[in-house]
């Protein structure tokens, strides 16, 4: 699928989901929720990319994705591979939830909001989550790394095809993506979604950038919000470029 064009500044509404407060906006409806996992769903796990990177013997600055694309033959890419899933299984036992996680996940089931997942894990840690902290709750379609012709965050290609696999002919415009990195908040953006970016120690410095137009500390926050109404901001002064 092909990646759409990076979308101008603008402020993102959507109509509040409280049945109290419908007919009392004219901001369009959220058809739907794309959340991140790792550090979003569940607690960050910062540590395993070190891990990953000794594994694969390649410096702190290297990317990793990168990094297998190059390698030379598909079997140096596929034991490479095979070495980062390694790392997350190991690390999949130690998964902590998100403070509010549940909450948030059964006032949007109760809400009828769809949710899908975009990840650049692996489906069996994402599984192993959605199997021990949220059994009760379905996400459709879920995106992994190991979804075959998409391009991985920060391209907006999962995003737009979410969006497509629900019947949504504007791309990402009735969307918003839940992430805590600024892979999550370009991919969302370029794909036409409204951004919300889950605060932790190490991500402030996104709090203004150009593609992050709403900050929550915990998931449940998201439900005041969403009840009385989306509203983000006009975007921040970062140059995205700089990234």
């Amino acid at each position: 699928m092909a990646s759409a064009p990076s979308y101008p500044l603008r402020q993102r509404c959507f109509a509040p989901l409280s049945p109290a407060h419908k007919g009392t906006s004219n901001a369009p409806p959220l058809k739907g929720i794309v959340f991140d996992v790792d550090g979003t769903l569940c607690l960050p796990q910062n540590y395993m990319f070190s891990q990953m990177r000794e594994a694969l013997g390649i410096d702190k600055k290297v990317d990793i994705l990168n990094h297998i694309r190059s390698l030379p033959t598909l079997e140096d890419q596929l034991d490479a591979t095979n070495k980062i899933k390694a790392v997350e299984q190991q690390a999949m036992r130690h998964q902590e939830p998100q403070p509010g996680l549940v909450e948030l996940m059964d006032y949007l089931q109760e809400r009828e909001v769809k949710r899908a997942l975009c990840t650049r894990n692996f489906e069996t840690p994402v599984q192993h989550l959605l199997d021990n902290h949220l059994p009760a709750h379905a996400f459709l379609p879920i995106i992994t790394r190991e979804t075959p012709g998409l391009l991985p965050k920060p391209d907006p290609a999962g995003i737009l095809h979410i969006a497509s696999e629900w019947g949504l002919g504007n791309r990402g415009e009735n969307l918003i993506m839940v992430g805590d990195s600024i892979d999550d908040m370009t991919a969302g953006h370029t794909a036409g979604a409204a951004t919300v970016l889950l605060l932790n120690d190490h991500n402030g410095h996104l709090k203004e950038h150009f593609h992050t137009d709403l900050c929550i500390k915990r998931l449940d926050e998201l439900i005041n919000i969403l009840e009385e109404g989306f509203v983000g901001h006009h975007g921040g002064n970062v140059d995205p470029t700089s990234d």
